[in-house]
């Protein structure tokens, strides 16, 4: 698979206007404007979707899993992110919602409040069972697991080794779905519904599995119509479908839709949860200093409020955080799942990582240790010489980028307009 590929956010040329609002925001430095154009450098972008966000054009999506792709599975199954249940009027239940899914198309759909709580119970008994270090952090970020590996790689091993709900329901259906069906596996389409570009990338290109148990994933925006479509459709039909409830939810899985939602299941253990990038880069800065030892557990989203805030979503995140605590205390926050699964499964090692997390550093500025060090020096002696007003002017997010740029052949320092009277 090419780095390319491997992305799945992408520039609309003819809609970019060449300004530097995504430039500004990328937290990794990712992108540059060049040609009165955005571009993505692939080897440093982590997919968070800040650069949707900030977009004031429009001009950058996300390349996600097609319909047409979908239909080609001969068993197609929806497992939705509980975001979902924020998008839509107060007076839609869950349960409309999931049998909405079935009517666009889906053969069955996979409830993950469920799959939540028993993922937080797991890492509940990970941090009663590991004392150190500390504090350990999440891993259902696909973005803060990113960033970590690229901006903060010593806190590679303070990540919790317990694979993300999405990750767990996937592997339970993949586990069961073939015998009880009678059909291939490979028949069997899992399509997460995900509110998060880094959802696709993580399904793609996983961190730590081999191979994902999922086979793709849409996002919140494409499928927003048709589910809205199909709850006006048959109004009598849709009511029937939550006079008789067959599906489980579970309100302590329903609040990890919501920054701290995690961490508020852990009852023994001092826990802390950020979300935003700001935060987020602040709040690893001090881990990485050793400034928060005392404490267990820390959740980090990079959305802003949590994945309801996640660029792929379409209803103002407040509006979604909303619905989705009234959800919560409609069913209360009592658990669901049976403490003797989650003991089986977890000591069976079916919930964990296949492999660890490992550092993905910036690809060096020479092959050669030598001529690394000789570019490095460069590099600061060219950053000395610019203005040091990181105004973006450059096509670069700094003077620094444009310094390190500038070394690997990718820009001259006349890029700056401060400097254009001096040659380098």
């Amino acid at each position: 698979m090419t780095e390319e590929a491997y992305h799945s956010l992408r520039i609309n040329l003819g809609k970019c206007l060449g300004c530097v609002h995504c430039l500004t925001s990328c937290p990794t430095k990712a992108i540059r404007i060049k040609n009165g154009k955005a571009r993505i450098i692939n080897e440093l972008c982590i997919d968070c979707g800040e650069c949707i966000r900030f977009c004031p054009q429009d001009a950058i999506d996300s390349r996600t899993t097609s319909f047409l792709d979908v239909n080609a599975f001969q068993y197609k199954v929806a497992i939705p992110a509980t975001v979902l249940y924020g998008q839509f009027h107060n007076a839609t239940l869950p349960t409309e919602i999931l049998f909405a899914l079935r009517r666009v198309g889906f053969d069955y759909v996979y409830e993950l409040s469920t799959i939540n709580e028993l993922n937080n119970a797991a890492i509940e008994k990970y941090l009663n069972d590991h004392l150190e270090p500390r504090p350990f952090i999440s891993s259902t970020c696909p973005v803060v697991v990113r960033f970590i590996q690229r901006l903060f790689p010593s806190l590679c091993r303070f990540i919790v080794p317990i694979e993300p709900a999405r990750e767990i329901a996937a592997k339970i259906l993949r586990a069961n779905l073939p015998r009880v069906l009678k059909i291939s596996p490979t028949g069997i389409g899992i399509i997460h519904i995900t509110p998060c570009p880094a959802k696709m990338v993580s399904i793609n290109r996983p961190v730590s599995m081999e191979k994902s148990y999922l086979d793709g994933a849409i996002s919140i925006r494409d499928i927003y119509k048709l589910i809205f479509q199909a709850l006006q459709q048959n109004k009598e039909e849709t009511i029937m479908s939550h006079l008789f409830p067959e599906t489980i939810f579970s309100g302590i899985g329903m609040g990890t839709a919501l920054s701290g939602g995690e961490t508020r299941g852990l009852k023994n253990h001092r826990t802390v949860a950020v979300s935003g990038v700001q935060d987020t880069i602040r709040v690893l800065n001090q881990v990485e200093l050793g400034l928060l030892k005392d404490i267990d557990l820390l959740e980090c989203t990079v959305c802003p409020d949590g994945c309801v805030g996640g660029p792929l979503t379409v209803e103002n995140r407040f509006l979604a955080k909303s619905r989705i605590l009234r959800i919560i205390n409609m069913i209360g926050e009592r658990a669901v799942i049976d403490s003797s699964d989650i003991n089986l499964l977890y000591h069976k090692d079916f919930l964990s990582f296949h492999h660890p997390v490992t550092p993905a550093q910036v690809p060096p500025l020479d092959t050669d240790p030598g001529q690394a060090i000789q570019k490095a020096n460069r590099r600061n002696d060219l950053f000395k010489r610019l203005p040091g007003k990181n105004c973006g002017a450059c096509g670069a997010p700094d003077c620094l980028s444009l310094a390190d740029d500038v070394v690997r052949g990718t820009a001259t320092l006349t890029d700056c307009p401060f400097m254009k009277e001096e040659k380098e």
